[in-house]
């Protein structure tokens, strides 16, 4: 049995493949051609996906947090109710007044730093000493990324900023 394991921040994907089901595949294709059946082939990531987290986390919450904003972003009925409410529960009240004064000035989403929602993302911890600090790569289809810095604070776990530099010029 071979295992392949990837790990991203506090995401763990784990994928594990037997012989034996690359056998049973084999042996129905085989099947399936010599009868003249139609076979459709189906892409596999390799098994199960595994996502974890931590309570009390920032790096966690700072995933949490993008990864349910971006969900709400697209959603067609509720989301910008939803996407509101996200901003409203993860983001610091001073520092939700300063991005909204961001998003009016550059008419974009201070959150993504963009009009679109990318199709994943990816967060790195950063580590500071005062407070929590991680990289969010923001893909955008098969082309570019979009690399921002978010600040969170470790007491509240609030985010207090999102640029393309952190708090302290990272």
């Amino acid at each position: 049995m071979t295992s392949k394991t990837r790990t991203t921040g506090t995401r763990r994907t784990t994928g594990t493949r037997t012989g034996l089901t690359r056998g049973r595949a084999a042996v129905t294709a085989a099947l399936a051609l010599a009868l003249g059946l139609g076979v459709t082939a189906q892409a596999s990531a390799g098994g199960p996906r595994t996502v974890s987290g931590k309570q009390y986390d920032s790096l966690t919450r700072i995933a949490d947090f993008y990864g349910a904003y971006m969900d709400a972003r697209v959603d067609p009925d509720n989301g910008g109710k939803l996407a509101t409410a996200l901003r409203e529960y993860y983001i610091d009240p001073a520092y939700l007044k300063k991005l909204k004064d961001w998003e009016n000035t550059h008419q974009e989403d201070g959150v993504l730093h963009a009009q679109n929602v990318p199709v994943s993302w990816t967060i790195t911890d950063n580590g500071t000493a005062d407070h929590s600090e991680a990289g969010v790569t923001l893909t955008w289809g098969e082309g570019p990324k979009t690399k921002l810095v978010v600040d969170m604070t470790r007491d509240t776990h609030r985010i207090i900023h999102i640029g393309t530099t952190g708090i302290g010029g990272k």
